[in-house]
């Protein structure tokens, strides 16, 4: 304040008038200390710099999440494709069972893989492999002359997709300041939304072509996205952190100084890594010890385990890889007739699902990641129950249609509000650097293989207990996912990947966390 004093005084008898003479609390002198204070010339390019970097990382974010545009197109674009498939193969229902679910089996593979492979040649160059694994498989299924053939090129697809999955939300959060880290590693499952979206109006804009070719360029046009990803890795750079284990020190410190706003920040980050890192380099960790730690881990690795692991499984096992693929199903056990009007209705699936991520981007590092958590898994609950009953509704009229595609919208809402985008957040965040690569592969190995089960049974359980019935055991597990939330996830908003790691060294913090039930009742009364 004397700095202001002084320099106000000093302007003042410039122009004329003596300190004593100039009214203490004149306008005039209002807007000048609001001139001091804000709009000095240091601080501009301060802010420009800043704005800067936080636009590079915002790039490298959706650069790197390009991947999941192609996980989703398939998933999406399969739910229609596999009416025409159907009928122009001659596929049964066992078989349209297994070409649905294999790709989630078969990515297990790649993200088995994914975690060595990552180590071995970089984040970056795994999200290159994985794009051109997948954009094989979707050429072969394109092309496919037969069901055989076809099975293939999902194959490749899915190992493609198991490299993806893993590796982008890891490569995310180590380019990421902590302060944007949950937003940032959000990206993937809104890229992941929106080529579902794809897939749905893809459905539904080639549903008109004859029935021999439709499902061709249905699959075929998920091969677009592989052009953008090429381009992409002209302006990525590696990970800090892969480079630091690397011993590159000089390279991550330049990439840290593009992604931090502050010199003080970069060197802080790079000193944590290095801490964190243990040096992995001197300690000479092989990949046969890593994996032995997490296959007999300490308490703090089991309690990581717990929760990255868990939440990937709790993501799939409330059925909604069947919601997505089966939509076409579902709507139709509810009374909509008609190719064209079963498709039509899942672009509506699509849309509220990729809305409704971007409601979660703005909001998970503001309040945090288990505030949305509750209300993710107490609203898919809800949802899955009254979907149940809206399928168990007798003579299936515009009653038992509205409230179907009300509760299945709603599921996919919450879902994408909640559990779809923090599940890999949290995956990425909770597991100490030595291990990040694999144990992050382990977890999506869970995700991959329980959406596989899901998906590979849904018909089969659906016509022994109905899709009615089928969708009550759902909101049952959704129902155990909020005690899961509650016990076993910490929050980890605000918080550098090196303070999380400390906080699972204590039981207590970690089954208590830092939010309660009553700040997610907050939040809603917010909404």
């Amino acid at each position: 304040m004397g700095l202001v004093g002084g320099e106000e005084n000093k302007n003042a008898t410039e122009n004329g008038v003596s300190g004593s003479e100039f009214p203490l609390g004149s306008k005039t002198k209002y807007k000048r200390m609001e001139s001091e204070v804000v709009d000095t010339e240091e601080d501009i390019p301060l802010r420009k710099e800043n704005r800067n970097t936080r636009k590079y990382v915002f790039a490298c974010a959706i650069f790197a999440s390009l991947n999941s545009v192609l996980l989703g197109y398939d998933v999406g674009v399969m739910s229609g494709a596999i009416l025409f498939i159907q009928e122009d193969l001659k596929i049964t229902d066992v078989q349209q069972e297994l070409l649905v679910g294999i790709l989630s089996i078969i990515s297990l593979l790649g993200s088995l893989a994914g975690g060595k492979t990552s180590d071995a040649i970089g984040r970056k160059w795994t999200i290159a492999f994985a794009s051109f694994v997948f954009q094989t498989g979707a050429l072969i299924m394109a092309l496919a002359p037969s069901f055989e053939v076809l099975m293939i090129g999902r194959l490749f697809a899915g190992v493609g997709i198991g490299f993806g999955v893993m590796i982008a939300p890891v490569y995310i959060a180590e380019i990421s300041p902590a302060i944007a880290r949950g937003s940032l590693t959000s990206f993937p499952e809104i890229f992941v939304n929106l080529g579902i979206l794809l897939g749905y109006i893809s459905n539904y804009a080639f549903s008109g072509l004859p029935v021999h070719m439709s499902w061709r360029v249905m699959l075929g046009v998920g091969i677009i996205p592989s052009v953008f990803l090429g381009f992409s890795l002209f302006v990525i750079p590696e990970s800090p952190r892969w480079l630091v284990m690397q011993n590159r020190i000089e390279e991550a410190k330049i990439v840290l100084t593009k992604t931090n706003e502050s010199e003080s920040d970069v060197e802080e980050r790079l000193a944590e890594i290095q801490l964190a890192a243990g040096m992995a380099n001197a300690e000479k960790y092989e990949a046969k010890a890593i994996w032995n730690e997490i296959l007999n881990p300490n308490p703090a690795v089991r309690r990581m385990l717990i929760t990255g692991c868990g939440i990937q499984c709790f993501q799939q096992i409330t059925g909604i890889d069947a919601t997505v693929y089966y939509s076409p199903t579902i709507f139709k056990n509810a009374g909509i007739k008609g190719n064209t009007q079963l498709l039509a209705a899942t672009v509506v699936v699509g849309f509220t699902k990729t809305v409704f991520i971007l409601v979660a981007i703005f909001l998970i590092d503001r309040v945090g990641r288990k505030p949305l958590l509750y209300v993710s898994t107490i609203g898919m609950t809800t949802c899955l129950f009254g979907l149940s009953l809206a399928l168990a509704l007798p003579g299936n009229g515009k009653l038992g249609i509205g409230l179907a595609i009300l509760t299945v919208c709603g599921n996919v809402a919450f879902f994408s509000v909640g559990i779809g985008p923090i599940c890999w957040v949290l995956s990425s965040e909770v597991f100490p650097l030595k291990l990040r690569a694999q144990a992050s592969a382990l977890g999506a190995v869970g995700s991959r293989v329980s959406s596989g089960v899901i998906t590979m049974s849904f018909l089969s359980v659906s016509r022994a207990i109905t899709v009615a019935g089928t969708f009550f055991i759902f909101s049952v597990i959704s129902a155990l996912s909020v005690a899961f939330v509650h016990t076993c996830v910490p929050e980890t908003k605000g918080k550098s990947l090196e303070e999380i790691e400390m906080l699972f060294q204590d039981k207590g913090e970690w089954q208590s966390g830092e939010v309660e039930m009553g700040d997610a009742e907050r939040l809603v009364q917010k909404a």
